[in-house]
């Protein structure tokens, strides 16, 4: 099966950067607690657009900062 690469949320990594609680960030971007959770730990399966941008927007950063495309690992 070939390897298309994925996805990698930096949320955590933003949040750290920006020193916002989660708790702040949850309430400004109306997201749940454990929604935000989840995009930290990179266990959402769909990312929501109206999400990204409301997080985008809080934190004030650009959709290339909040994620990353890991390529596949190159067959040896």
């Amino acid at each position: 099966m070939e390897q298309y690469g994925t996805i990698r949320i930096k949320l955590d990594e933003l949040i750290q950067k920006s020193g916002i609680s989660k708790n702040k960030l949850s309430h400004r971007a109306e997201m749940q607690r454990s929604q935000i959770n989840n995009y930290c730990k990179n266990e959402v399966t769909r990312l929501d657009t109206d999400v990204l941008a409301r997080i985008c927007t809080v934190l004030h950063c650009q959709i290339g900062d909040l994620l990353e495309f890991v390529p596949p690992e190159e067959e040896k």
